[in-house]
């Protein structure tokens, strides 16, 4: 709603003429992929997702304008940076979205632990749930922005969501350093939408 791991978050002209829709989608998904966690990923099961205020969290973003060249690494930041309010005010909402559903992995985890589940069959799930996390979201943004992120996520992992469980452990060597980063989300991100990040 690591929102890391992600491409600018821009509106088309198309988009703006729809927010109520764009809302709807977003806002209709998120209990399904909660539903479908708690049904799929760790059976019998009910999966609750803690409400998330949207002052919770809240970091001061770097403020910077249009004229003003961005130093960050992260082209995701730098195409924050060029948002109008507006934009950056949705941009956030999405954020907080995409966060919630993070959350909703840790419940997943805590169920899966409790019936005594691998770290291997935890890391798998929950790298699918947060890949199913992003292309959720990803209901709120403009085309443009969509193809972007999925232009990055191809030519880092060849996978248009990113990684695999697979892809994962190879990178950090044991499963649960893998369900570790399965629900962090990329800091740099958070803070330029002036939220906390997590950890």
């Amino acid at each position: 709603m690591h929102v890391r791991t992600s491409s600018a978050v821009s509106l088309s002209s198309a988009s703006r003429r729809c927010p109520l829709i764009r809302r709807l989608v977003v806002t209709l998904l998120l209990p399904l992929l909660t539903v479908a966690g708690s049904t799929l990923f760790a059976p019998g099961t009910a999966l609750a997702v803690p409400a998330v205020a949207p002052s919770a969290g809240v970091v001061h973003a770097a403020v910077t304008g249009p004229d003003t060249p961005c130093t960050s690494s992260d082209p995701v930041v730098c195409s924050i940076r060029e948002m109008t309010p507006e934009e950056r005010a949705e941009a956030r909402e999405i954020r907080i979205r995409y966060h919630q559903l993070l959350d909703s992995m840790e419940h997943v985890e805590e169920r899966m632990r409790a019936e005594g589940r691998s770290d291997e069959d935890i890391a798998r799930v929950l790298v699918a749930m947060r890949n199913e996390a992003k292309d959720i979201t990803r209901a709120g943004m403009s085309p443009e922005a969509v193809k972007a992120l999925e232009a990055r996520n191809m030519a880092k992992y060849g996978n248009p969501l990113g990684p695999t469980a697979d892809q994962q452990f190879a990178r950090y060597g044991n499963w649960a350093a893998v369900i570790d980063a399965a629900t962090r989300s990329n800091a740099a991100i958070d803070q330029e939408l002036g939220l906390e990040p997590r950890r």
